[in-house]
C-alpha cells in the first residue's frame, strides 16, 4: 500500500505543530528556570502550548474517529429546513471552494465513489464537531495560567475556524445525497 502525498494543509499543520514544539520547548525552561522571567517568554510559550495542543489533538481524533461507524445516512448528518436559508446569507457557494482540505485526495471523484465520498463528507463533518469541543477544553489552560478571557477568544477563534468545515460538508453532502437518490431510484 502506498503512502499518499500529503497536502499542502497537511504540511503546514505539521510545521506549526513543530515550530509551536519548538518554541514551548525553549519558553518553559527559560521562564519556570528562573533564566528570563518575563512576561513575554511566559506568553509565548503558553501560545505555542496552546496552538500545539489545538492542532496535536485534533490530528488524535481525526486518527480515532477512523475506526467510528460513521455514514452519511444517519439522522445527525440530514439536511434541516432552515439550513439552506442559512448557506445563502452565508455565501457558502462563494468561498467554500477556498477552505484547505487536509486530504484532497479523500474527496476526488476520479478516485472515489459517490457513496464513500458521501461518508467521508460525514466523518470530516464529526471531526470538526469534536474540534469544537477541543476548542472549548483549552478554556481549562486558564486554572494553570489565568487569563480567562486570552483563552476564551481563542477558544472562540478556533471555533469558528472549524464551523467553516462543518458549514461546507453539510452544504455539499446534500447534493452527493441527491444523486446518490436518483442512481438508486433509476436502478429501481
Amino acid at each position: 500500500m502506498s503512502k499518499s502525498k500529503k497536502s499542502g494543509s497537511a504540511i503546514l499543520m505539521y510545521l506549526v505543530i513543530a515550530g509551536a514544539a519548538v518554541i514551548a520547548a525553549i519558553c518553559f525552561p527559560l521562564y519556570y528556570g528562573s533564566f528570563l522571567r518575563h512576561p513575554a517568554v511566559l506568553w509565548t510559550g503558553v501560545t505555542a502550548i496552546t496552538v500545539l495542543y489545538h492542532l496535536w489533538v485534533r490530528l488524535l481524533f481525526g486518527v480515532v474517529t477512523t475506526h467510528l461507524p460513521i455514514r452519511h445516512t444517519h439522522a445527525w448528518f440530514r439536511e434541516r429546513r432552515f439550513e439552506p436559508a442559512l448557506y445563502r446569507l452565508l455565501r457558502v457557494k462563494v468561498w467554500k471552494d477556498k477552505a484547505l482540505t487536509y486530504r484532497p485526495e479523500e474527496f476526488s471523484l476520479k478516485d472515489r465513489t459517490l457513496e464513500e465520498i458521501a461518508n467521508t463528507m460525514a466523518k470530516s463533518e464529526t471531526d470538526h464537531w469534536i474540534n469544537e469541543l477541543i476548542s472549548l477544553s483549552t478554556l481549562l489552560f486558564s486554572l494553570i495560567w489565568g487569563a480567562f478571557p486570552v483563552f476564551l477568544i481563542t477558544a472562540i477563534l478556533a471555533m469558528l475556524f472549524d464551523a467553516q468545515f462543518i458549514v461546507i460538508q453539510r452544504y455539499n453532502r446534500p447534493r452527493i445525497q441527491k444523486i446518490l437518490n436518483k442512481k438508486r431510484v433509476s436502478h429501481v
